[in-house]
């Protein structure tokens, strides 16, 4: 499956942003779908993932209480709503999905199709 992410900008400290993951012409809904960052200079970290029906939800602590990740199968889109943002948040974003519908873990190798990732930048 093919991802894309889209809904990156700049944004001053504080701001919000929602991300958006979609998969043209093909479907996200059996996938857990996991969100990365990366920033320059550092390795892809895990921020947020969800389970194939939303139940399931799992974040990294820098993120707890201010990302929101949902899903709308019927959509074929997951978000992450990113609220409270700070300068720490500025990376390339991306989204990934696993083939182990369940799994909302923070390993990225456990997810195995990725899509190419939006930028993030929080202004002070």
């Amino acid at each position: 499956v093919q991802l894309q992410a889209s809904g990156g900008g700049l944004v001053q400290a504080g701001g919000f942003l929602r991300l958006s993951c979609v998969a043209p012409g093909g479907t996200l809904s059996s996938y857990a779908i996991g969100w990365f960052h990366q920033a320059p200079g550092k390795e892809r970290e895990f921020v947020a993932a969800i389970g194939w029906s939303g139940t399931m939800k799992n974040y990294a602590d820098s993120v707890k209480g201010r990302f929101t990740i949902s899903r709308d199968n019927a959509k074929n889109t997951v978000w992450l709503q990113m609220n409270s943002l700070k300068t720490e948040d500025t990376a390339v974003y991306y989204c990934a999905a696993g083939e182990h519908p369940y799994y909302t873990g923070s390993a990225a190798t456990n997810y195995h199709y990725w899509g190419q990732g939006t930028q993030v930048t929080v202004s002070s």
